[in-house]
């Protein structure tokens, strides 16, 4: 089972005379494989008190009641400018204890995990710590010969050839392993030469902030991205949520598959098949404060975020969208500029999405995103996404 949602399967993201396409995958394995949640406590109005009264503008509620099919459940949030427009839950965040989905739900947000590895990154290189043109053998060798030419920049735009996936997300697996495993892999094509999503890549990127740093992965996060933009709900382990503040995840027959912890995680966090490349967890709030931050330079420096959003390298042959760092970036006609990334793992479904020209953030997480039969998010994200950003706009 995948929790990070890669390319395969054909979708878009803009609007009017200009489509903009990705590829978007559907998650291997069987939905049925993971354990169960632990049965919460009775949840006290602390676990469950959200941090501010939350906005919400009646057209979005409407557009939400005529778009969300029934019986789906989540949290969306959207900004216009520095200011939220709207902020809410939909349906149940746990459905035996009936604890509903709020605007200060916790939810896995799978691969967009990524765009905190890639901050990271150019986090270090502000600081003189690395450099992006770097070989990875700097950070993680010795480096087998066919992969000495393998960069930093290489592996942020899924442009290293390494294979996608080792193993489950919950496979146990030290970094060490990781690395191991990745190196010795055989390549899916020659460094540099084509896009090819990676998970591992972004894996190694997490190494790599650890060596570079001293610190731990999630370590780092915090103390320079995450406390600075005032995210104190985002994390692996660090952030102190009461149980019942993280949203149960369900599969497509609605049975409930537990919270991300829930689930095998070493001490500190998901083990190296998912650290670095997804398994964050956070809140729609703690989402708009990191759109807060890339608006400003406080966190990021202005180079080191045009390093986030350039276009490097097509999805695809065809593709008319491009990667950057831990950002797909798209042109559209109606929007501009228009930056985004989506995560799944055939039970959630989550996507982020920044109108640069029109200072919009979109942001949507569902933790039973899939009803056999009866409805898939996925089929959905365009017009969720584009909707409500036409609502903000307005």
């Amino acid at each position: 089972m995948r929790s990070l949602i890669h390319s395969n399967r054909l979708r878009s993201l803009a609007a009017a005379a200009t489509v903009v396409v990705c590829t978007l995958a559907g998650c291997s394995g069987d939905d049925e494989a993971a354990p169960g949640p632990t049965t919460p406590g009775e949840p006290t109005p602390a676990d469950l008190a959200p941090a501010a009264d939350a906005p919400v503008d009646p057209a979005v509620e409407q557009f939400l009641e005529t778009t969300l099919p029934a019986g789906v459940s989540g949290t969306v949030l959207v900004a216009h400018h520095d200011g939220i427009v709207h902020c809410s839950g939909f349906g149940l965040a746990d459905q035996e204890a009936e604890i509903p989905a709020t605007c200060d739900t916790a939810y896995d947000i799978q691969s967009i995990t990524k765009q905190f590895t890639a901050a990271a990154i150019v986090k270090l290189e502000m600081m003189g710590r690395l450099r992006v043109t770097d070989p990875i053998s700097r950070y993680v060798g010795p480096v087998p010969t066919d992969k000495r030419g393998i960069t930093v920049h290489q592996l942020l735009t899924h442009t290293s050839g390494l294979r996608e996936v080792i193993g489950g997300d919950y496979e146990p697996l030290t970094r060490q392993e990781m690395l191991d495993e990745a190196l010795s892999s055989r390549l899916e094509a020659p460094p540099g030469s084509r896009y090819s999503y990676s998970n591992v890549g972004y894996s190694i990127l997490a190494a790599i902030v650890e060596e570079a740093s001293g610190m731990g992965y999630e370590e780092f996060l915090a103390e320079n991205l995450f406390e600075p933009a005032g995210m104190t709900e985002t994390g692996y382990v660090l952030p102190e949520w009461s149980p019942q503040r993280v949203a149960v995840e369900y599969n497509s027959r609605g049975r409930p598959m537990g919270r991300p912890f829930d689930h095998p995680w070493a001490d500190d966090g998901p083990y190296w098949n998912l650290r670095g490349n997804g398994g964050i967890l956070t809140t729609a709030r703690d989402m708009f404060r990191w759109h807060l931050a890339l608006r400003g330079d406080d966190v990021l420096s202005r180079q080191a975020k045009e390093k986030l959003f350039t276009p490097y390298v097509p999805e695809g042959a065809n593709a008319t969208t491009s990667y950057g760092y831990g950002w797909v970036v798209a042109p559209s006609d109606r929007y501009g500029k228009v930056v985004w990334h989506d995560g799944g793992n055939g039970w959630s479904l989550s996507m982020v999405a920044r109108l640069l020209d029109e200072d919009v953030l979109v942001f949507w997480t569902s933790n039973h995103a899939y009803q056999r039969g009866q409805w898939n998010l996925e089929d959905d994200m365009l017009n969720l996404t584009l909707g409500l950003a036409d609502q903000a706009i307005d």
